[in-house]
């Protein structure tokens, strides 16, 4: 019989596994671990062997430490066992356990857009209510807080956009001071090159890039200040689009045609384009498509040469890859707060469950990022009752009804 894995050693590591899986589901003993095993990120797809088949989905083990400590198994890791004549489901190996002793902070990283703030608010409540960890916040923007990532200033951040933060992203990971534990709302586009569709509809020839060195195009977008180019509303200052939009601009050959102007926070860069939109009139500029605007107004992105990865690391002159958006965490967290890093590669805050709170927050004029994660978790015990263990689902839900507050979020 052929046997199908990534790494032959990953034979003998999931046979054990299934040994392992099937002695504690048929004895109260505890499990004795004779050595230290350790396998870094092989994931085994499907193992066949004589007389038995076992699937497993998800990584095999991150680290088994010796005996007399406690196990740590950093992801719930075999979904179903099969064998013959009868199948048998096994939700984790061993139970994530914290250490033993005070529980330190957990430091988030607040970024500056309102998506990374929700999920960062809905993340301190569980973490705070549910698993008893202290948090905290550190504001600011995408470069200065991976920085404080890369260094332990704080310990999650929820929202790593890539291709944006690439090269930063694998310098710090192949450096071994970031981990990433999952994936938070999912692909998204973004661009530098965006109009409202009514401005298109009136203009059915403006749709691509080069159409900005038309001076009949470029007109429309001209101000006082910009000098006889089109005014661009690009990226916030500190964040990683910031350069990347830049660079697209001179790879398009657009210096001579485009004026920049880079607002100060996302809030003022919103404005801008509600301001222009509410009075019908042009508007160029950078949006993404979980930013407030894009999930409310009538957007297009004008055509770019496709993205390739040849382009992107020399020229930028070429469209965004769709963002792959990561949950990172510093390695610290993985033995300090073993259940929390569990939680977080259980999330599933994708970008249809944001839109739904963007359009929530857009109704209720005044709601805040608290308001709007308390919401959420009081609508969806379904959902994140689904990252947490049972005892913290409990105890999260004690809290709601409390009407209790995290300390760790900020004022507002």
């Amino acid at each position: 019989m052929k046997v199908h894995i990534l790494k032959k050693p990953l034979i003998l590591i999931a046979a054990l596994l299934v040994v392992a899986a099937f002695a504690a589901a048929c004895s109260s003993e505890p499990t004795v671990i004779e050595k230290e095993v350790v396998v870094e990120k092989e994931v085994v797809k499907e193992v066949m062997v004589p007389g038995e088949t076992v699937v497993i989905e998800k990584e095999v083990v991150k680290e088994v430490m010796v005996p007399g400590e406690t196990v740590v198994v950093n992801q719930e890791v075999v979904k179903e066992v099969m064998v013959p004549g009868e199948t048998v489901v096994v939700e984790k190996i061993v139970e994530v356990m914290a250490p033993e002793g005070p529980k330190e902070t957990i430091v988030f990283s607040d970024l500056n857009w309102a998506s990374a703030q929700v999920q960062n608010r809905i993340a301190q409540y569980i973490v705070e209510e549910g698993y008893g960890y202290p948090t905290d916040v550190v504001f600011g923007s995408t470069l200065p807080l991976f920085q404080g990532l890369r260094r332990g200033d704080s310990h999650v951040t929820m929202e790593i956009w890539l291709p944006n933060q690439d090269e930063a992203w694998m310098e710090a990971q192949s450096m071994g001071e970031v981990v990433s534990v999952g994936e938070s709302l999912g692909k998204d586009w973004q661009s530098a090159f965006v109009i409202p569709a009514y401005l298109q509809e009136q203009y059915p020839d403006l749709d691509s890039v080069d159409d900005l060195m038309d001076d009949q195009y470029k007109m429309l977008f001209e101000t006082a200040e910009t000098g006889g180019k089109a005014r661009l509303v690009s990226c916030v200052i500190g964040w990683a689009c910031e350069t990347v939009n830049a660079a697209q601009i001179t790879g398009y050959g657009l210096d001579d045609h485009v004026h920049v102007v880079n607002p100060g926070d996302g809030a003022a860069a919103n404005a801008d384009l509600y301001g222009a939109y509410e009075k019908q009139e042009p508007w160029l500029g950078y949006q993404w498509g979980t930013n407030d605007p894009a999930l409310v107004l009538d957007l297009v992105r004008l055509e770019e040469p496709a993205y390739s990865d040849e382009c992107w690391f020399t020229t930028k002159a070429c469209a965004y890859e769709d963002a792959t958006i990561l949950i990172a965490v510093h390695p610290d967290v993985l033995g300090n707060a073993p259940d929390v890093v569990a939680m977080l590669r259980a999330w599933d805050f994708n970008i249809g469950v944001y839109k739904e709170v963007a359009a929530w927050m857009a109704e209720n004029e005044g709601a805040t990022t608290h308001d709007a994660a308390l919401w959420w978790l009081n609508s969806n015990p379904g959902m994140w009752g689904g990252w947490v263990s049972s005892d913290a689902e409990a105890a999260i839900n004690a809290a709601l009804a409390a009407g209790e507050i995290p300390d760790g979020w900020p004022e507002e």
